[in-house]
């Protein structure tokens, strides 16, 4: 068989909403969709996974008094409920996608297992991975590079609303500097905002390649997928 390149996504559902307040935008649910079947058509294998923000927030919860255990489990559901939405949109513009869950849930959905994972891609499926690693205490963003290293994938993208990564917050501070190219070690010493630190070190304990692109430009995603210069890659 041909190699193929495996590339996980990780999208933020806060950008779903596109102008919206809350919720999801259909249109920019079926463009998305058209966007992630071109790119799994570029022989690549495709791996999503959600960023969960509208359906709970399990922040707001802790300091309401919610204990973070039963929060965590409540965002893990929200990122099902989420991607029920996502796959319903591939799947409109005929893409054979499924849904692999670290919940327990066989009436619905099929439970991750990394060979079941394999067969899919075998048989050019897009796999959606949700309810994080199945456990409390890990964020979206460390459950996104673990599976990205657990998959062996060549390249994790996350996209969200920003072209680039900037050494710190561009519409608070003016002298904010844009990083095209960067390294684990520079964005742990210098507390570069980009994912949270648990992730961010164990990509770089992974050799995980990353980039961080706008899921709001058109083909932003496909050219970072196909190495093209598309913005910010952090080694």
């Amino acid at each position: 068989m041909k190699h193929r390149k495996r590339v996980l996504i990780k999208i933020s559902w806060e950008a779903l909403q596109w102008e919206r307040s809350h919720g999801i935008e259909p249109k920019f649910l079926k463009k998305l969709a058209i966007q992630l079947k071109e790119i799994s058509e570029n022989n690549i294998w495709l791996v999503l996974v959600l960023w969960w923000w509208n359906i709970f927030r399990w922040m707001a919860a802790a300091e309401n008094g919610m204990d973070r255990t039963p929060a965590d489990y409540m965002g893990m559901l929200a990122t099902i409920m989420n991607w029920i939405a996502m796959q319903d949109a591939l799947e409109s513009v005929w893409v054979e996608t499924r849904l692999l869950t670290a919940l327990d849930i066989p009436e619905v959905w099929e439970k991750y297992i990394i060979r079941r994972w394999t067969r899919h891609i075998e048989k050019e499926r897009i796999v959606i991975t949700v309810g994080w690693t199945g456990n409390p205490f890990f964020t979206t963003d460390t459950s996104g590079v673990l599976r990205a290293l657990e998959l062996e994938c060549d390249l994790m993208i996350k996209a969200t609303k920003v072209d680039w990564v900037y050494n710190k917050d561009p519409n608070k501070f003016d002298d904010a500097e844009l990083i095209k190219n960067t390294s684990y070690s520079k964005v742990i010493n210098e507390d570069i905002r980009v994912m949270d630190h648990t992730a961010i070190t164990l990509a770089k304990e992974g050799n995980l390649t990353m980039k961080v692109v706008n899921l709001y430009k058109p083909w932003a995603m496909l050219r970072a997928c196909l190495w093209e210069d598309e913005g910010t890659t952090i080694e």
